[in-house]
């Protein structure tokens, strides 16, 4: 479970739980971050084998969690700039990895910087072991699910790109869900939830029916993912190879003429 809280909320609880900013080290350090966070930019917990956007690995994501003095069971509250995309991605690695509890800052860093303290200053972090105890189910799911819910009339892939990425080709029957129609330009943080149901009634993504979710590296449907579980959507499946995976293994596409 990746729960949106607000900044207020971090603010009251801010000694109670572990703050991961996972912006670039320049913007950490040179912009400023929330008292007390760590840095685990973006780019180290992703593979580096060449599968981008794919799972770094447990032991690599034990060692990034070792050495920001995290241990299994800390409460972890991640954000970015962006809009809590980036702050998503890291979220859904670590319940892939087996940890919660998980908190997804709304409003991005932006919605801290209004109205609370921020630094420069990097935290004292004592470092610890922590180990991955992998957990017995994730929302992970291969090309061959996928595949097979193309005709299946009980579920529904969604594409979270933009409009002219999915125009360019998109898994056959694929259904158009750019994530950034669930934020709200101004605040940075989610619509209301009212406008959130509305939106996904309109594109079919129903409560009742199983919902998978691609994009091109995994980074965008990470934060459609959280959403959906903030709603309540107890079926959601993540296909982390998405696009990239799909048309290397030689899936079909759609084009949009």
């Amino acid at each position: 479970m990746i729960e949106f809280v607000s900044a207020d909320w971090l603010a009251d609880r801010h000694d109670e739980v572990q703050v991961v900013d996972v912006r670039d080290d320049w913007e950490y350090s040179g912009i400023g971050h929330i008292p007390g966070a760590v840095s685990i930019p973006f780019d180290r917990f992703r593979a580096e084998d060449g599968d981008e956007g794919m799972l770094p690995g447990a032991d690599v994501f034990a060692g990034l969690l070792s050495a920001a003095g995290i241990e299994p069971g800390d409460p972890i509250v991640a954000y970015d700039d962006t809009h809590g995309v980036f702050a998503a991605r890291f979220l859904v690695t670590a319940l892939c990895y087996g940890h919660e509890p998980l908190y997804l800052l709304d409003g991005d860093y932006s919605a801290w910087n209004r109205e609370h303290q921020t630094t420069t200053d990097e935290p004292s972090v004592e470092s610890t072991e922590y180990t991955v105890t992998l957990p017995e189910t994730t929302p992970l799911v291969e090309y061959d699910t996928v595949e097979a819910a193309i005709d299946d009339p009980d579920a529904v892939l969604v594409d979270t790109r933009d409009e002219s990425e999915f125009d360019e080709g998109h898994i056959p029957g694929a259904v158009l869900l750019n994530w950034k129609d669930l934020v709200d330009d101004e605040s940075r943080g989610l619509r209301p939830e009212a406008e959130l149901r509305a939106l996904l009634d309109e594109h079919g993504i129903t409560p009742d029916r199983r919902i998978i979710l691609y994009c091109n590296t995994a980074r965008r449907i990470s934060h459609t993912y959280a959403v959906l579980l903030y709603l309540g959507y107890e079926d959601v499946d993540f296909y982390e190879g998405s696009l990239t995976e799909w048309t290397a293994a030689g899936g079909s596409i759609e084009i949009v003429e």
